[in-house]
């Protein structure tokens, strides 16, 4: 008897994501941390260890966390972390995950406001991160840059993995990717979203019937399979043109069946997107 494949859930979006990720460790002297607001597509990750932190942004409630947690803040919204004892501060890792692919908008859009993600209860893979990176920390050793480095790329896909486990809100990505029917469909068209994907072939990799597919798409994923595999392609076309690679190109890398429907993508995009213009 053979047994099925199991399902990797984020392989495809990594490789859309193509995630670069930085560590810093706060001044030795400090006493607060702040992060200026960019444009860049990219995930501040801050590890508390020890004690609590507590994260401010302009416009939102504080976040405070105690040790063992991760803060997420998108890079666009400036914030400042402020610990409860040197300890605290001492012992927190800070990382930059720069999404360099082209659906790193989709991934974004799950941190519209800085999330708070408690790690008691984190699976045993990433429990042993957890406690490399404190080890570390606490007893600097040769080496230490390297390894953290490379610990922050673990850490980075080990949060992914554990908000898929456990959702933080009641619909988005990671609900999506939660559930094992949307997540076949999902991992389809993260896999190859140039491909000719109709609703009948993603009730096909769902194991669903299309109107049952359709219905339970649109409540996890706040929006029908149609919208969703067009906000794909048109990111990836975006980071395709933007990459100067040119609309022929854009076109078929993102699956689009001419130039001029994806020229005609693109102009909507910007009228949207200029001021005074309601989409």
């Amino acid at each position: 008897m053979t047994t099925p494949a199991r399902l990797d859930r984020l392989s495809a979006l990594l490789e859309g994501l193509k995630p670069r990720v930085d560590v810093m460790r706060p001044p030795i002297d400090a006493s607060t941390l702040a992060f200026d607001a960019t444009s860049d597509q990219r995930l501040h990750l801050h590890l508390v260890l020890r004690g609590r932190v507590r994260l401010q942004a302009d416009g939102m409630a504080d976040l405070s966390v105690e040790a063992p947690a991760i803060l997420a803040c998108r890079a666009n919204q400036a914030h400042t972390l402020t610990a409860d004892s040197p300890l605290a501060l001492a012992s927190l890792m800070c990382a930059t995950a720069s999404l360099e692919g082209p659906v790193a908008s989709l991934l974004l859009d799950e941190f519209s406001a800085p999330l708070a993600v408690p790690l008691h209860d984190a699976d045993a893979s990433l429990g042993h991160v957890l406690q490399l990176i404190a080890s570390e920390l606490l007893e600097p050793r040769c080496g230490q840059p390297a390894l953290l480095e490379r610990a922050g790329d673990i850490l980075f896909i080990g949060l992914l993995r554990h908000l898929v486990a456990q959702p933080r809100t009641s619909s988005g990505l990671f609900n999506g990717l939660a559930d094992p029917r949307i997540a076949g469909a999902l991992v389809a068209m993260h896999a190859a979203p140039q491909d000719n994907w109709t609703l009948e072939r993603l009730a096909t990799e769902a194991g669903m019937s299309r109107t049952a597919f359709a219905t339970r798409f649109r409540e996890v994923m706040r929006h029908p399979p149609g919208k969703y595999l067009g906000q794909l392609r048109l990111s990836i076309a975006h980071r395709a043109v933007a990459s100067g690679l040119g609309l022929k190109r854009a076109a078929r890398d993102s699956g689009y069946a001419s130039v001029s429907a994806l020229s005609r993508a693109l102009s909507r995009t910007r009228l949207a997107q200029s001021p005074g213009v309601t989409p």
